[in-house]
């Protein structure tokens, strides 16, 4: 079964509010222990996907990543495993400044807005394009493949293996499962990883599609363990995955994404309410693909 095109839907009333609003949401129904605040996580480095060549923003990646790179060094002790990958000796190299934290808006599914998809037996996959359950609905649209490689800031950049990420988005008509109208029932494009031995998490999912008052973007929250995760426990970070230019402009080119190429043109990186404040230049993925055999995006989270 797959999903039929919907409408656009608007915003929110409640939309991307801010840091503020959520962490009173967390704080009355999840018992948030700690929670990096918003002042203290300023910037973040940019974007490294796995073997793969940049497409799109890439000038303004190569900036992002020479700010970073010059704002903080990290300490001679960070250094890469034996087995690290070279991604991750880059992303070990080059960090020293946390990612920014955002809001995790109107439509998380994680208990602090209505629905709690961390409780549900399932959740925890790679694979997020279809719902589990008592559903299988497949959200249809081109493939994408996401990774985000953890760092722990206060260990010398050292990858966060065994840390958990829950991510989310919208479908290719920038509809959300278990909110928008005929969806409630539905909870593709959400999932739960733990972090290998390099601190990575990696979900195959669909490019996601483009609504009005907001840039592409993907959430995640990152918790300490899965076992927190999944009991809806203390969050480390929450913050969101902006996707290129040049990747939105070919995707959205593409048959099924006829509402996100309209809504596209509507809002700028730097105009959007979450990533506007620096650009996203900290929070842009490296991008490489196409829309026949897919795209990965990658991102450097130091928390």
């Amino acid at each position: 079964m797959t999903t039929s095109p919907q409408p656009p839907h608007e915003p929110h009333p409640n939309h991307d509010r801010g840091l503020e609003f959520d962490l009173s949401m967390l704080i009355s129904r999840r018992s948030l222990g700690i929670f990096f605040g918003a002042g203290t996580a300023t910037a973040a480095l940019a974007a490294c996907t796995p073997g793969g060549s940049t497409s799109g923003a890439a000038s303004t990646t190569a900036a992002a990543t020479s700010s970073a790179t010059t704002t903080a060094t990290p300490s001679a002790s960070a250094s890469a495993t034996p087995s690290a990958s070279p991604t991750l000796t880059r992303a070990i190299a080059e960090c020293g400044v946390e990612i920014p934290q955002e809001t995790a808006g109107p439509y998380p599914g994680d208990g602090s807005n209505g629905p709690n998809v961390l409780e549900a037996s399932g959740v925890v996959r790679q694979d997020i394009t279809s719902s589990f359950g008592t559903s299988t609905t497949k959200a249809e649209g081109v493939p994408l493949t996401v990774t985000l490689t953890l760092l722990d800031n206060a260990n010398g950049c050292k990858p966060l293996a065994g840390a958990a990420v829950y991510a989310w988005h919208c479908d290719r008509d920038g509809r959300y499962s278990m909110y928008d109208a005929g969806l409630e029932n539905e909870n593709f494009l959400r999932g739960v990883q733990e972090a290998d031995a390099n601190g990575q998490v990696t979900f195959t999912t669909i490019y996601p599609g483009a609504y009005n008052g907001r840039w592409p973007h993907i959430h995640f929250e990152v918790f300490e363990s899965m076992s927190n995760a999944t009991s809806a426990g203390q969050v480390l970070a929450v913050s969101q995955v902006a996707m290129t230019e040049a990747a939105c402009n070919e995707v959205y080119a593409a048959a099924g994404y006829e509402s996100s190429a309209r809504n596209f043109p509507n809002t700028t990186l730097t105009s959007d309410n979450v990533f506007g404040d620096d650009g996203g230049i900290y929070q842009l993925a490296t991008m490489s693909g196409s829309v026949a055999g897919g795209y990965t995006a990658g991102l450097n989270v130091t928390v």
